[in-house]
């Protein structure tokens, strides 16, 4: 008896794996489409995430703001079609300073923005009453592009919860959250309605005759006949590449969050995700200073730390749980699991969280009890993914998704299945191909390239 076909093989049951084959079952119309995981789908790190979405990029280009785009279209999409049973909404980002310097940055990054496709910029000076606040919930007929607001008394109006040292805030409408995991399960559902099946099981490799695809064997050795490959394997994206004899250029950094239950009731339910911009030195008292100094371990902990801190609330207006992120180690490590968690991490985010909303300082030293997860960031030196076909016929990447695979996955997953598919490409395809790094051009690019553009 032979082996099992497939018309294709998507390794990875991610967000992205699991966006790829909706795409290809559902919209492709293929039937025999299989996904293969040695887990449960969405339970390696795309459960991990903040779920949060934006179409807030930089450039060079407007590859990654068309790229979002067509992901929130999607997600749009589904939410409607499903009654939105992933709890979309449309609260924003609110990215928010207390330099002066910053000003001006901000009013560019707004410029920048808007001249790429991400929606107009409204400035909002004193006296300013034309700033229309998100709704708690719900993601239709909302402002897209963004509003600076240069006015403290109009900030304190909207944030009271803000330090009042805070001179400006800018709000990106078309950013929020939702549950990825249910969003994922959708799709997945619905790529089984049409055919697709999921197998748990590891892929120990990938046979290739005659230069094309021919089969994927199993780790328990079954092996499935296909003639089509996808590698979506989120952190093992580089590990599964080798197996096909291609050397993917990506690395991995550590992603923490932590959640807490907010007893006091400090942080604000109806709050967007709040970011602080402002590089800062965590605010500890001074005798953890003088125990810090004395260690080498410890004295970390006294240096300045990046901008970049962010918050959410977690759940609905009856929760009292809000989840803090700050990814200031961007040092490159290699994927193992159970994630490595740092004992000082709960700690060091809530203080900095604490410059942003002075009232969390009630929680210094007597804080609730964490809760900690986390994955990795995959990714590129400048932060894009990786779509497209392979030099080996029948092979396709899939990953390098970084810390926005949730936003990206549902445009990402339907640009791989039109490669597979071969439907019409989109305009931003070429952007994200592995054979940019064979562009002079685009390499030259790359040497003053400048933010990664990951907040």
């Amino acid at each position: 008896m032979g082996n099992p076909t497939a018309d294709v093989v998507v390794c990875g049951a991610g967000i992205a794996g699991i966006s790829a084959t909706y795409q290809l079952a559902v919209k492709q119309g293929i039937r025999n489409v299989v996904l293969v995981d040695a887990r449960a789908p969405l339970t390696l790190t795309s459960d991990k995430s903040t779920e949060c979405y934006r179409n807030w990029w930089p450039g060079p280009g407007d590859a990654m703001v068309s790229l979002m785009n067509r992901s929130i279209d999607i997600i749009e999409e589904l939410a409607r079609e499903s009654g939105n049973v992933f709890h979309l909404n449309r609260r924003g980002y609110l990215y928010a300073t207390a330099e002066p310097a910053r000003l001006e940055e901000m009013r560019r990054a707004g410029a920048e923005a808007a001249s790429l496709g991400a929606g107009e910029l409204r400035v909002h000076l004193r006296g300013d009453s034309a700033y229309v606040p998100a709704p708690v919930e719900g993601f239709e007929n909302q402002p897209t592009g963004s509003d600076l607001i240069l006015d403290r008394m109009l900030i304190r109006k909207h944030f009271p919860y803000l330090s009042e040292s805070t001179l400006a805030v800018l709000h990106a409408r078309r950013c929020g959250w939702m549950s990825a995991q249910q969003l994922g399960m959708y799709m997945l559902e619905k790529a089984r309605e049409h055919g697709a099946r999921f197998i748990q099981a590891r892929v120990a490799g990938v046979d290739i005759k005659g230069g094309r695809v021919n089969a994927v064997r199993l780790g328990d050795g079954a092996a499935i006949s296909t003639d089509h490959f996808v590698n979506a394997a989120g952190p093992f994206f580089k590990d599964v590449g080798k197996m096909i004899g291609v050397d993917l250029p990506v690395s991995c950094e550590r992603h923490v969050k932590v959640a807490y239950k907010d007893q006091a009731g400090v942080f604000p339910r109806n709050a967007p995700l709040l970011i602080w911009t402002d590089p800062q030195k965590i605010p500890w008292s001074e005798d953890e200073r003088a125990v810090f100094a004395e260690s080498e371990e410890t004295q970390s902990l006294l240096r300045e730390f990046p901008s970049g801190c962010h918050a959410r609330p977690e759940g609905g207006l009856g929760s009292n749980v809000f989840l803090i992120l700050w990814t200031y180690d961007t040092t490159r490590v290699e994927p193992v699991f159970p994630i490595p968690l740092d004992p000082y991490y709960p700690e060091i985010v809530l203080r900095g969280l604490a410059t942003m909303i002075p009232g969390l300082e009630r929680y210094f030293g007597r804080a609730p009890r964490p809760m900690m997860d986390g994955g990795y960031y995959t990714k590129t030196e400048e932060n894009r993914p990786l779509i497209g076909a392979l030099p080996i016929e029948g092979a396709y990447l899939l990953g390098a998704l970084s810390g926005y695979g949730v936003m990206a996955a549902c445009a990402a997953g339907e640009l791989l299945a039109r490669y597979v598919g071969g439907g019409e490409l989109p305009r931003y395809a070429p952007a994200f191909a592995l054979e940019r790094y064979h562009d002079p051009a685009y390499l030259k690019l790359l040497e003053n390239w400048g933010a990664s553009g990951q907040l």
